[in-house]
């Protein structure tokens, strides 16, 4: 593989940039497999960034928005998985505002509507177990997933 001059790799990560939304994390590993020193490597970044190719509020709100509406991920995992990408708290929790509460206990109603009806139980409390396990791992807080299982319970779903 050949060395990337500075400029090809300021034009590269441009590119990169343009086409779909990435953070300073995720621009930096990309950077480093390309080979590009750390010093270079942080002015292209601090580049992208002063030329708002990089943003990581807005990386934040479609990133919360494509994980919480396409992949049904709750806010825990969502939180998690920028924690990963070294997001600080204060630029991602904003991010979360823009979920509607309603919208989102109905989304989990389903997910566990559909869980529900493929697991094999003995009992209730076997059935719930699998179901509070379920949502958990999706992400979501237990409040949240006993709200639903209490109004399961009440409108006697199962």
């Amino acid at each position: 593989m050949r060395i990337l001059t500075d400029i090809e790799a300021w034009n590269r990560a441009s590119a990169y940039c343009s086409v779909a939304e990435h953070c300073r994390s995720e621009v930096a590993d990309k950077l480093q497999k390309w080979g590009i020193s750390k010093s270079v490597a942080s002015g292209i970044l601090d580049r992208l960034e002063k030329e708002n190719y990089i943003n990581e509020e807005r990386f934040c709100r479609a990133f919360v928005n494509d994980k919480y509406r396409f992949s049904k991920w709750g806010k825990i995992k969502i939180s998690q998985a920028l924690q990963q990408k070294n997001i600080p708290d204060a630029i991602y929790r904003p991010s979360f505002d823009m979920i509607d509460q309603d919208e989102y206990l109905n989304l989990l109603r389903n997910l566990l509507s559909t869980k529900m009806k493929n697991i094999r139980a003995e009992s209730e409390y076997e059935k719930n177990g699998k179901l509070i396990r379920f949502a958990l791992s999706r992400g979501f807080e237990m409040k949240d997933i006993r709200l639903c299982l209490r109004l399961f319970d009440e409108n006697d779903s199962f």
